[in-house]
């Protein structure tokens, strides 16, 4: 009987229907691989238990009626719940969990299955969730006698008892429940996969071991230093890089890497996270990086020390739908080794409801996450981002590499009396305080110049007079619309950069750029943010508009990095005729004005003058929590009560109603959006197209949209429609002067 159930069915290209996929088969085959991959967290009864019972809704006969539509004909997307017409299957499963399983674990295992298409759900309508809460829906399922007899035995069949390990109160229990979310989700999208589109499970493997990859590294790490300069520079990054290796055969747990700009961090980083997890046999490495306009950068270094096809980007939403089968099927679940991501993604993910969001999470687990210039951590959410880093390193068997030249506090500490949670036992990877010190001094290369006031502004044609004077020389300034005006003052030749160009292109003129610097030709560059870190510039002279003392930091490894001047490279810090975006940059320019205005004097990189930095923008703020994220997802005693769709909802690093994504007919950019167009999503083609994104404001997007310059080529994904209007000089064309749209952290 149960060879008769059915889970999905699929069109063959000749456009027949293909043989069904057995109901049975499905359940079981989830359950295995989600079981396999909750037992990285000592949970695999668990998982096995929501796989058996996800699908457990289809076991009824009206369920497989509605599938067949009516004699002879199928619906291939009639498992999508959610979308208009489409009739429940999940909360069947929640319901049964919780009857077979009894109250107090069936309750876990109900939020898991309720949500595996239409996300995780709050427990109760108080926070807004109404008739989309478990509570609602679980009295709406009335009769589970229809259910066929196997599903059942499968269900019955699992024993999930005690949890893993005892719950302490806040973040514990509802990361653990979005955990096993992640390896049901997983398991569900990837058996489906299997069956709806039988080559793509190639695509998910061929990647090199760690060790591997460690040789590799190693390999090219010996190249490099055979064929670089024996400078004092070199000298000291290959000792950092020494240290990492050494560091990393400690115990799993925290790390910070303190070493300032210019000193080697992102090799020296990824050194440290392969060898550690070849002592720890962990699966992958994990690179946080906050800017999306810079990741292509880190991912690029990657690339040529591993090889192009074992390592992931991940930063963009376009694979983020779940409007059609094949845009499910193509969502990133982080199965690389090598994961290159951004702060927004991989936070916002530890506290999202979407299952495509959350898919990737249990890939986590057993990995080394390196948090690339950890000070830019939000401070609105730091206190749940820390706490639920710290579980991650308690029960997750997850080590954290806080990595930047300016670090922030984020270790248990009194702030004016006051006791700051923060993380446990952090070691530092260059030694003590006073080595840390040491290594500072022993890398300062540059001189910073400080404007005469803070509140006198140059304007955009005294600054362009002044780099004019320099045969190589950098400009960064805060947002893109200065980077515009700015360039166009600027003799013809001189290099832009920013966020309206795509990472490839990007990446091109980053090359062009640094072939100039290294044939000593004349090479002027106005850019954003963006190239403060990731980015190997080497300029004689850089000018930065003033920022925070952190940008100003990063600014000044971009000049003089390799200390091969007879003089320090000069850094010029000025006004700039409009101040920093609003927001943490304008916040933190504010800070460095009101830390050097009392004493001039102090040298604005030196090592010490980052705590009172920090303790000023940072230790100082209101709430470390704004938007009450612990208390929403700390379950209620009484009926385990969570509240994971409304904290997903408010946990937003970015606001991304504000802005849409759009793919650029730049270079192979315009091939790769007429194979989407034709053919849809799959996973190999999205990531490809990650390199040919712009994210633009909702004003920029409707503009472009009604005067006919964007179309939408698949459900929710929209492109140029030709590239008349992408320069090959700025990028994307759009309109600034309707508004002042700020620079995105993502």
């Amino acid at each position: 009987m149960s060879d008769n159930y059915i889970a999905h069915v699929r069109k063959d290209l000749d456009d027949t229907w293909a043989t069904p996929h057995s109901l049975s088969d499905h359940l079981k085959m989830t359950a295995k691989m989600a079981g396999k991959f909750a037992a990285k967290f000592n949970s695999e009864e668990w998982g096995k238990a929501v796989g058996l019972a996800h699908d457990a809704g289809k076991g009824r006969l009206e369920w497989q009626k509605y599938l067949r539509l009516k004699s002879g004909y199928f619906d291939e997307e009639a498992h999508l719940e959610g979308k208009p017409g489409k009739m429940p299957h999940a909360i069947h499963g929640a319901k049964l969990a919780e009857e077979l399983h009894g109250k107090r674990i069936g309750r876990i295992l109900s939020y898991c299955i309720a949500g595996h298409h239409a996300g995780l759900p709050d427990w109760s309508g108080a926070e807004g969730a109404g008739q989309s809460s478990l509570e609602f829906q679980l009295t709406r399922v009335k009769d589970l006698s229809e259910i066929e007899q196997f599903v059942l035995e499968g269900i019955r069949s699992s024993k999930p008892s005690v949890p893993p390990w005892h719950f302490s109160s806040g973040l514990d229990m509802s990361l653990w429940i979005r955990m096993l979310y992640s390896c049901l989700v997983d398991a569900d999208f990837l058996d489906t996969e299997s069956y709806m589109d039988q080559g793509k499970s190639d695509d998910r493997s061929g990647y090199c071991l760690i060790m591997e990859l460690l040789e590799r590294l190693n390999h090219f790490n010996k190249q490099l230093d055979e064929t670089s300069e024996d400078t004092p520079v070199n000298q000291i990054r290959r000792s950092i890089r020494k240290k990492c290796m050494e560091m990393a055969e400690e115990s799993q747990g925290f790390f910070s890497l303190s070493v300032p700009t210019g000193g080697g961090k992102t090799l020296s980083s990824l050194a440290f996270g392969l060898e550690h997890a070849k002592t720890h046999n962990l699966n992958r490495i994990i690179y946080v990086i906050p800017y999306t306009s810079i990741i292509e950068q880190n991912a690029n270094v990657f690339r040529k020390a591993l090889g192009d096809d074992q390592v992931v980007e991940h930063h963009s939403s376009l694979d983020e739908e779940d409007s059609t089968p094949k845009s499910r099927l193509a969502a990133e679940n982080w199965d690389a080794p090598v994961i290159v991501t951004t702060s927004v993604q991989f936070f916002e993910s530890l506290f999202a409801a979407k299952s495509s969001r959350c898919r990737k999470l249990h890939n986590i687990a057993n990995s080394v996450v390196v948090l690339d210039e950890a000070q830019l951590v939000p401070v609105e959410y730091l206190t749940p981002i820390l706490e639920t880093m710290q579980l991650l390193v308690d029960h997750y068997h997850v080590s954290f590499v806080i990595s930047t030249a300016t670090q922030p506090a984020f270790r248990e500490h009194t702030v004016e009396g006051k006791a700051f949670k923060g993380l446990k036992n952090v070691r530092e990877i260059m030694g003590d305080e006073d080595d840390v010190k040491r290594l500072y001094a022993s890398l300062k290369r540059v001189q910073v110049q400080l404007p005469e006031s803070f509140h006198t502004a140059s304007s955009w044609e005294e600054i362009a007079e002044e780099l004019q004077q320099y045969e190589q020389v950098l400009c960064i300034v805060s947002d893109r619309k200065s980077c515009r005006e700015l360039h166009k003052l600027m003799p013809k030749g001189t290099y832009h950069l920013s966020a309206l160009m795509c990472g490839q292109h990007r990446s091109e003129i980053i090359e062009s750029i640094k072939e100039k610097l290294k044939n000593k030709e004349p090479v002027q560059v106005v850019s954003t943010q963006l190239v403060e870190a990731g980015v190997d510039f080497d300029f004689p002279v850089v000018y930065r508009a003033l920022a925070g003392l952190d940008s100003i930091a990063q600014a000044a490894g971009r000049c003089n990095r390799e200390g091969k001047l007879p003089e320090p490279g000069q850094v010029i810090v000025f006004t700039a005729p409009k101040k920093a975006p609003m927001g943490i940059l304008r916040k933190a320019a504010d800070t460095t004005c009101s830390i050097l205005a009392t004493t001039q004097q102090r040298d604005p990189l030196e090592y010490s003058i980052f705590e009172d930095y920090f303790s000023e923008l940072y230790w100082k703020a209101n709430s470390l929590d704004s938007k009450n994220i612990i208390s929403l997802l700390k379950p209620d005693p009484q009926d385990c009560g969570i509240h994971f769709r409304t904290a997903a909802e408010k946990f937003r690093i970015i606001d991304d109603s504000r802005q849409k994504t759009i793919l650029v007919r730049y270079s192979e950019g315009d091939k790769l959006i007429d194979l989407l167009k034709f053919k849809g999503p799959d996973r190999g083609l999205m990531r490809k197209l990650q390199r040919y994104t712009v994210n633009v404001y909702n004003e920029e997007f409707n503009l472009l949209l009604q005067r006919g310059s964007i179309v939408e080529v698949q459900p929710g994904i929209f492109a140029l429609t030709s590239s008349i209007e992408y320069s090959r000089e700025t990028g994307l064309m759009v309109d600034e002067t309707l508004f002042d749209p700020e620079d995105l952290i993502q």
